[in-house]
């Protein structure tokens, strides 16, 4: 690729009227009340359609509600641009599906699924995404690995709803299983890594948050759009729980948490990338001093101006508290234990990552692992 291939523009205006596709992939965030925020796709979309020339492709990749591309975006753009559907305007779904930390594999690896609002809309996606993407073969798909049309642009946007909201419910289902086996004073490592020897089952690990931009955001998006749903909502309230438990069981520990200083490793939602969106760590900090205790925060991948910034007090590691919740499987962290953590009386390893043999055998807590009960 030539150096001049990329260009970055601060217009609008000029980067889309010479244009034969144009992407849109700003955020689509859900406010306090869980509802879809369309500010800045709706800024986008308004920024864009008046500079549309005609027979143009537009492809909304930020991940959407059901029926937002046909019902929101393409009556504006119509009306922007002055031009008409099926012949001087083409627009398509086609949802990323990419990670933080690992974008250019993920584009290799998964089919780009797209789907447009009519029938030369959906060539034009397949066409333009197979010209500009390389894509590894994959003997375990069902067919080969590349653009796959699903047909209409309410197929594509279902479909990157149920995968992420697939993995919510899952991980939901885990953390029901590591809480019943605590009950019964089991390992649910144990049991999942047994339920997975058989090839139909897939379950997830327990975790005591579930964050990032897409698992626990995209449901809502489902939610929103459509009706009678009954596990999504379901799997939510679980995730979002765990946090609270983890908090309970660390003050039951300890007799109460009032005056207490407990220590959150890790800010960022997943180990080893530097993003703290929808991050437990927020959700452990209130309920931490919500209960009367002094929290603080440590990750390894946030500068002490960068936690401070985002409200924190900041905790250095072998500092003396009184507990440490495991909130980020960082590997900086796999390897502490009870002296590199300040020897605290309780630590709750949210992420079943710690080794036990570093601490003694009251002060480790591990989500999903129950007393032994063998006499």
């Amino acid at each position: 690729m030539s150096r001049r291939a990329l260009r970055a523009m601060e217009d609008p205006a000029a980067a889309v009227r010479d244009a034969e596709v144009v992407i849109i992939v700003v955020p689509l965030l859900v406010d306090d009340a869980k509802c879809p925020d369309f500010s800045a796709l709706d800024a986008a979309t308004a920024a864009v359609g008046p500079h549309l020339a005609e027979g143009v492709l537009v492809s909304y990749e930020t991940t959407l509600p059901v029926g937002a591309t046909r019902g929101r975006f393409v009556p504006a753009l119509a009306h922007l641009s002055g031009l008409e559907t099926g012949s001087g305007l083409f627009v398509c779904h086609s949802p990323e599906r990419v990670s933080s930390g690992t974008v250019f594999r993920d584009l290799r690896q998964y089919p780009k699924l797209v789907g447009g609002i009519d029938r030369e809309s959906d060539r034009r996606a397949v066409e333009f995404y197979e010209g500009v993407l390389d894509f590894d073969d994959r003997e375990d798909l069902p067919r080969r690995n590349g653009v796959w049309s699903l047909g209409s642009a309410e197929a594509a946007e279902l479909a990157k709803l149920a995968e992420t909201s697939y993995r919510d419910l899952n991980i939901a289902f885990a953390n029901e299983l590591a809480i019943a086996a605590e009950g019964i004073g089991v390992d649910v490592a144990a049991v999942i890594e047994g339920c997975n020897s058989q090839p139909y089952s897939h379950i997830h690990h327990p975790g005591v948050w579930v964050g990032g931009h897409c698992i626990p955001v995209y449901p809502h998006l489902l939610m929103s759009s459509i009706e009678g749903l009954r596990l999504a909502p379901v799997a939510r309230q679980i995730n979002d729980g765990m946090a609270e438990r983890a908090v309970e069981k660390i003050a039951e520990r300890l007799g109460g948490l009032a005056d207490r200083r407990v220590a959150v490793l890790g800010l960022a939602f997943r180990g080893g990338v530097k993003e703290d969106a929808v991050s437990g760590a927020y959700a452990l900090v209130d309920s931490l001093e919500s209960k009367g205790a002094t929290a603080l925060v440590h990750d390894p991948l946030f500068s002490r101006d960068e936690l401070v910034t985002r409200g924190f007090q900041v905790h250095r590691l072998g500092d003396s508290v009184d507990a440490v919740v495991l909130h980020t499987d960082h590997p900086e962290y796999r390897e502490l234990g009870s002296q590199e953590m300040g020897d605290p009386e309780v630590v709750y390893d949210g992420r079943r990552v710690l080794n036990p043999e570093r601490f003694a055998a009251h002060q480790l807590v591990r989500i999903g692992h129950g007393e032994d009960r063998r006499s």
